[in-house]
């Protein structure tokens, strides 16, 4: 018999007077939220850096591999067309002096732009090669080091 003067279960006599107790807690403290966060703040200011610097270092490689795709492109134009692209949008749209019949464009309108959303340089004929193709780095101007760093097909 039980003693505490509930005639029914023990979950329904404690939430009729309160006096019940669960044992398990439904929540987090104030104190392990903090913790938490702490913990998160410390990763991120050990971790954060690292993996920016890496972004950084992808998007020059990406603009490399661009490169290489768009000499090929020009590469395959001329050998289709007997003469190099007066520019890159000739790797896109039909050129006038292209007959329909025998167009087929080499690459896609967002190949031609650096992976800081930039038009790639292509200069015909080039200083340092048949032609040269560059972009500007994260910076957008010559020169640079590291994420800044211009990137040739030279």
């Amino acid at each position: 018999m039980r003693t505490d003067g509930c005639r029914k279960d023990r979950a329904s006599c404690g939430a009729a007077t309160g006096t019940y107790r669960r044992r398990g807690r439904g929540g987090f403290t104030m104190v392990e939220i903090i913790v938490v966060v702490i913990i998160i703040a410390v990763l991120a200011t050990l971790i954060g850096p690292r993996f920016f610097g890496e972004v950084g270092k992808a998007k020059n490689s990406v603009a490399q591999q661009k490169i290489k795709v768009i000499e090929q492109a020009v590469e395959k134009f001329y050998y289709e067309y007997n003469r190099f692209p007066a520019g890159l949008g000739e790797l896109v749209e039909r050129p006038g002096d292209v007959e329909e019949a025998n167009w087929n464009p080499m690459l896609k309108s967002k190949d031609l732009v650096d992976p800081w959303n930039r038009p790639f340089i292509y200069q015909y004929p080039g200083q340092h090669d048949k032609f040269d193709l560059s972009c500007l780095g994260a910076d957008g101007r010559d020169g640079g080091s590291g994420e800044d760093a211009d990137v040739h097909n030279w």
